[in-house]
């Protein structure tokens, strides 16, 4: 990823740059002839032409302080501070907007933006390239993520190819999809498309516990500790038992402490490390779709939606298959509505949705608006 960024950042220079050639000066001046650019780089100074290159960082406070009490010791306090929230967004666009998107050529792109559109299949270009490349690192009451989204489309009037890597530490999902597509055009307004996708992501449906389970649903957790995290037990008697990390330093001096806080970090370490070794699966579905878009000043639509109703069945050993009991329906979807009832008068609703894996994230936004004129 880092090479990708420089890739993009050293584009601009490569071509907007100038070649200056000197010849053999004569007694009064010298002479300087620019060299032709390659056809290879007009096509490419065509495609990155418009393209909006941006880097912002955004802060502002997080939740206020919190106020511990205690009397054990007499009455004292503890001041808990969160730090500030903040967040630093890279990357590079091609994207033409749509007429219901707000003109932003005189306006600074600080990343906070939220374009329900970038998700729709097919963009408002009618043919060619359009890409994003997004790094999003934030810091949210005190726990930090990091989020990518980086998608490359051809759009042409028969078909549509388009390539995604999408991370979203929110949502905890993180996946590459590629797609080849035939569209069939019913009107300038609306289209349906059909064709292959493939994905490679993580074992998703794999359940690390399964193994320690028992048949009364109870599991042996302390047995996991001890035989799978180098936990170990000091147990003299009832009332007197210590627990100690793989260090040998003690974590709890009694079952309760040792049940209640210790064993659940243990069994979300153990889980993260059971999935971090596995190896990421690849899986070919058949997709299926619709794109609509109308718009005017007063009325506007916009919809489309993404079905997989088939995936091949892999004999890969974490297949999804074997964990959803065979198959299963992944799909996703958008809406942006907007009517203006008068000048002074309007409502909107805008939204997307996602659900691969039985693992759902979403946004949206709806409201009105009315100006006193």
């Amino acid at each position: 990823m880092r090479n990708i960024l420089l890739i993009l950042c050293m584009l601009p220079l490569v071509m907007y740059s100038q070649t200056t050639v000197t010849l053999p000066a004569t007694k009064k001046e010298e002479v300087k002839v620019k060299k032709t650019p390659s056809k290879f780089m007009k096509t490419l100074k065509k495609e990155f032409k418009y393209s909006t290159f941006y880097a912002a960082y955004n802060g502002n406070n997080s939740v206020s302080d919190v106020t511990s009490y205690s009397v054990t010791n007499g009455l004292t306090t503890e001041k808990t501070s969160t730090p500030y929230d903040y967040s630093a967004v890279f990357g590079i666009r091609k994207i033409q907007r749509f007429g219901y998107e707000p003109n932003i050529q005189n306006r600074f792109k600080n990343g906070t933006e939220n374009s329900f559109s970038d998700a729709a299949t097919i963009g408002s270009k009618s043919r060619g390239f359009e890409y994003l490349f997004e790094l999003d690192y934030r810091r949210q009451q005190g726990k930090s993520f990091l989020s990518q989204d980086h998608f490359l489309r051809y759009i042409a009037d028969k078909y549509v190819f388009k390539i995604e890597y999408l991370a979203d530490q929110f949502a905890d999902i993180n996946y590459f999809e590629a797609s080849q597509r035939y569209r069939h055009k019913f009107s300038r307004k609306f289209s349906v498309n059909i064709g292959a996708a493939q994905r490679l992501s993580q074992p998703y449906g794999f359940d690390p516990l399964a193994d320690w389970i028992l048949q009364t649903g109870d599991i042996h957790f302390t047995n996991l500790a001890i035989e799978e995290m180098g936990y170990s037990v000091d147990f003299n008697d009832v009332n007197n038992i210590r627990y100690l990390n793989p260090n040998g330093n003690v974590v709890a001096n009694s079952t309760d402490i040792w049940e209640q806080v210790v064993i659940p970090q243990i069994l979300s370490d153990y889980v993260d490390r059971e999935k971090a070794l596995l190896p990421q699966k690849f899986e070919y579905s058949l997709v299926m779709g619709f794109d609509y878009y109308h718009y005017t000043k007063e009325f506007w639509l916009h919809s489309w939606a993404n079905v997989m109703p088939y995936h091949i069945k892999s004999t890969d050993e974490y297949s999804y298959h074997k964990y959803n009991g065979g198959g299963w329906v992944d799909y996703s979807g958008g809406l942006i509505f907007g009517y203006r009832f008068t000048k002074s008068l309007g409502i909107f609703t805008e939204g997307k949705y996602h659900k691969y894996w039985n693992r759902s994230w979403y946004d949206f936004s709806m409201g009105i608006n009315f100006i006193i004129l």
